[in-house]
């Protein structure tokens, strides 16, 4: 590897592979041969690359204030980032320190991660849920010179707090309406009038800066949503993001550079939406549409009708709430049409489970129902080009996976973390295993620790990917990474001899029960959704306890515009009535006076299944109780990435709790 004596694509000299100071670079975990001994490129390095390439290729697609699409090519991209890298600088980001983001996805959230970036800067994103006291946390943890929001919601949280943070030079908005003290005077600015800001004086700046620039070095903070304390800022620098964005891309079928096509609309707070909407859409010239503040709400398809994605990343709960929507107009169908679909769905699932065995497949009828009827299903959800769907950031159920699978739409599943860059582990066509998070990338190492007598352990991995540190944090950085640059996951995972990696459960997430047994909450409470279609969340309860409980929410519809659950009752839980006889089309009314005994013994059998598949008696749940609304990010109990916030709900819920074990 050759050491370049100026950034942006030096290597700085090193002494460890951790550091919990931006400015103390770290040293590079590359390998003698393989992917691992890859040439390393800078984030500015890999812009200067595509733009080169693909000047033309259009790199942004977003809608104007007339609702209209826009482009910007990816010359135009790159002429803005240095514009807005010269604004940052004119405004006061010191290099090591940062601008931090609290908006939507966006055009400018883009442009200011790079600009960030390339002024020497660190780029750190912030939930848009965040209180202002969190936000305020990390603006002082990365040291923000500069804060871009979109709103002025956000505009407010960072007003209310600006006298907390005497080294916050600059907040800009982007879009109006501007409250009356957004004024250049006070420090506050607007997005577009910036855009006509005259910078040439800081070019010289801007070219020293970038000349300090190393790739290993941080140029990007994610901060962890943890469910204990303050989040901790993962430092990850340019050889993590463009590394893994690289072996990422490799185990993603037949990638071809200006030709792909995603949808931004996932948390760029969260590591794998940044990971892939920004880096790895980068490195092949991708274009990229930007979905509105509602695309969780149920706006998403809109766009995917518009962009015609070729790869789509999603969370679990996006996936189920697709699933859900399907559902629910298939029972709305007639009675052939019923069948068709069941015969349909059943020929599918079972060609590709024949295919990942290695079986003779069903073709003929896979040929029909694919081109006669999926190909049209496809084309109604924007997704009849898309060759790749991930589900990431949380485990997702077998019977979604199925699902998707007997619509001719295979999820593949991603395994990663904040410290991990984006992921570590990706399922693939030709290695396809619906029970594992596949296998790992290539150039990543995977090894187990403290093994049980199951094989089963902790696991530890290693590569370029792994982070930095967290900043400021010296203690927790030597709990997560070691000497030699493994990194504990926190994971309890088991690694079959082929190579498939099985998540079996979390160190911090297993409930251990006041007789020592140690539950793993995910999966039973799997089980337990997977027994009766109707039942959204099913939270498990039992950390320091006698036996296991469980909090149970009904299918409602969800408000559209806050996210909020209804009262109304989702098309699931209105079948469910209707098979047990009762007219009730709101969940006030199921509850009225006591929850209705039809529906607890229903919940009561779905529990009883689910307990048979349980391995002992101690994973077996005992009482459970059905919760007055469902679980959302507006009412407490999901955060940003639609993930349960355990302790959150345990806290929320702690008198329900309580009632389980009084006797």
């Amino acid at each position: 590897m050759t050491k370049a004596q100026n950034g942006p694509e030096q290597v700085k000299p090193a002494e460890s592979y951790y550091s919990i100071d931006p400015e103390v670079p770290v040293k590079l975990k590359m390998t003698k041969d393989g992917v691992g001994a890859r040439q390393p490129i800078s984030v500015p390095g890999l812009l200067s690359k595509i733009a080169r390439e693909y000047p033309n290729q259009p790199a942004l697609c977003y809608k104007d204030i007339n609702n209209v699409w826009q482009q910007i090519t990816y010359s135009e991209y790159k002429d803005r980032v240095y514009h807005m890298a010269k604004v940052f600088i004119k405004l006061g980001l010191d290099q090591y320190h940062s601008v931090s983001v609290l908006a939507f996805n966006s055009k400018e959230w883009f442009i200011s991660d790079l600009a960030a970036i390339h002024a020497g800067g660190i780029i750190a994103g912030i939930y848009t849920t965040n209180s202002a006291e969190s936000v305020q946390h990390i603006l002082e943890s990365s040291r923000s010179n500069i804060v871009v929001v979109d709103d002025a919601k956000q505009m407010e949280k960072i007003h209310s707090i600006k006298k907390n943070l005497p080294h916050l030079k600059a907040v800009i908005q982007t879009q109006p309406p501007y409250a009356p003290y957004v004024k250049r005077e006070d420090g506050y600015y607007r997005w577009a009038e910036l855009e006509e800001m005259n910078v040439d004086d800081q070019q010289a700046e801007l070219d020293r800066r970038m000349k300090e620039i190393a790739i290993n070095q941080c140029c990007c903070l994610v901060y962890t949503s943890g469910t204990v304390g303050n989040p901790k800022g993962v430092m990850l620098s340019h050889d993590n993001l463009t590394w893994d964005a690289y072996v990422t891309s490799l185990r993603l079928p037949c990638m071809v550079p200006a030709k792909e096509v995603v949808v931004s609309y996932l948390p760029l707070s969260h590591v794998a939406a940044q990971m892939v909407d920004i880096y790895l859409t980068m490195m092949y010239a991708v274009t990229v549409y930007f979905a509105d503040k509602d695309a969780l709400k149920g706006s998403l398809v809109h766009t995917l009708k518009d962009a015609r994605p070729t790869r789509l990343l999603g969370v679990p709960r996006v996936y189920e709430k697709i699933q859900e929507k399907m559902l629910a107009i298939g029972n709305q169908s007639g009675a052939i049409k019923k069948v068709i679909s069941s015969w349909a769905k059943s020929v599918t699932l079972q060609h590709h489970l024949d295919q990942m065995q290695g079986k003779p497949s069903n073709s003929w009828q896979y040929k029909i129902v694919k081109n006669l009827i999926f190909s049209k299903v496809k084309d109604a959800l924007g997704l009849n080009r898309c060759t790749t769907m991930v589900s990431a950031a949380a485990p997702i159920s077998l019977e979604v996976k199925k699902y998707f699978m007997s619509l001719d739409m295979p999820l593949m599943e991603a395994f990663g973390m904040s410290e991990s860059s984006g992921a570590h582990t990706l399922t693939s066509p030709d290695h396809f295993n619906l029970e594992t998070i596949g296998k790992q990338l290539d150039g990543c190492e995977t090894r187990l620790d403290n093994l049980d007598e199951n094989k089963h352990g902790e696991k530890l991995i290693r590569g370029r990917h792994v982070f930095m540190g967290y900043i400021g944090e010296l203690d927790k950085t030597k709990d997560a990474l070691q000497e030699d640059g493994w990194m504990r996951s926190g994971d309890l995972a088991y690694i079959d001899e082929d190579g498939f990696i099985y998540i079996t459960g979390r160190i911090k997430e297993l409930l251990i029960t006041a007789g020592g047994e140690n539950i793993p909450p995910v999966h039973i409470e799997h089980l337990v959704k997977a027994e009766l279609a109707a039942i959204s969340n099913a939270f498990l309860i039992g950390d320091k306890k006698k036996f296991l409980t469980m909090l149970v929410t009904l299918k409602t519809d969800m408000d559209p515009d806050t996210g909020a659950p209804r009262d109304s009752l989702h098309p699931e839980s209105l079948k469910l009535m209707r098979e047990l006889g009762l007219e009730y089309t709101r969940l006030s009314e199921v509850l009225k006076a006591g929850p209705d005994p039809k529906v607890m013994k229903a919940i009561e059998d779905a529990i009883g299944r689910a307990n048979k598949k349980a391995i002992s008696n101690a994973q077996k749940i005992q009482k459970f109780a059905i919760l007055p609304h469902d679980f959302s990010v507006a009412t407490g109990e999901l955060g940003p990435t639609l993930k349960v916030k355990r302790n959150a709900v345990v806290k929320m819920y702690e008198g329900i709790i309580d009632g389980f074990y009084k006797d």
